[in-house]
């Protein structure tokens, strides 16, 4: 019988921190970790898409930066979807079976025209939070792995929902889950061991 395994990212500029969980409530156990890098460190203005596109706006008008930000995306696209099915390809030699995967969002606030993206500083961040959480997305999509986000402050309340009274046991258990893995087991990679524990509870229902 194939092991359930659910995987969890939580995103950065240009990488995201991947977990990957298996194990009964209460027995869960870390089996990936990884750094997933999705973006060609050596071109220019990929790592901060909307923050260069905002320079090629000024410099040589808006549609040299929408297609910056198109081919960026295309590329990011292609590298996690490389990426994640590496990973996949690994669990599922290893017998397991990949039940569904996280993305741990922002705001969620829906994002304005384009023009308006570059006329404000803090909506570049939001924009680029929401560009490579996409780019993980569509991976997880095309490799047929139902993908959910979940908003990051509302991961607590959703573990409660779904582990009712146990639910701040399972932060303590999650919490030392990196000591046997080594460093890094920072928020980052807790906070994606709680999505995917709640997506591999859920999947049971």
């Amino acid at each position: 019988m194939k092991k359930r395994v659910a995987i969890g990212i939580r995103g950065h500029s240009g990488w995201g921190a991947l977990v990957a969980v298996s194990g009964e409530p209460g027995s869960e156990e870390v089996i990936e970790r990884e750094r997933v890098i999705i973006v060609d460190t050596k071109t220019p203005g990929v790592a901060q898409p909307y923050h260069f596109a905002q320079k090629l706006n000024r410099r040589e008008g808006e549609k040299k930066a929408e297609q910056h930000v198109k081919k960026c995306a295309e590329t990011s696209a292609q590298m996690a979807l490389s990426a994640i099915r590496k990973i996949v390809e690994r669990l599922r030699d290893r017998d397991y079976s990949i039940v569904g995967a996280t993305i741990l969002l922002g705001s969620g606030r829906p994002l304005p025209p384009f023009t308006k993206i570059l006329a404000s500083h803090p909506m570049l961040h939001i924009a680029e939070g929401v560009f490579f959480r996409q780019a993980f997305r569509e991976a997880f999509e095309r490799l047929a792995i139902p993908v959910t986000g979940i908003p990051e402050r509302q991961l607590e309340e959703r573990a409660g929902e779904v582990f009712g009274k146990s639910a701040p046991a399972l932060q303590r258990r999650i919490a030392p889950m990196g000591r046997s893995l080594g460093p890094p087991w920072t928020l980052d990679q807790k906070s994606a061991a709680l999505g995917a524990i709640i997506v591999l509870a859920a999947s049971k229902h």
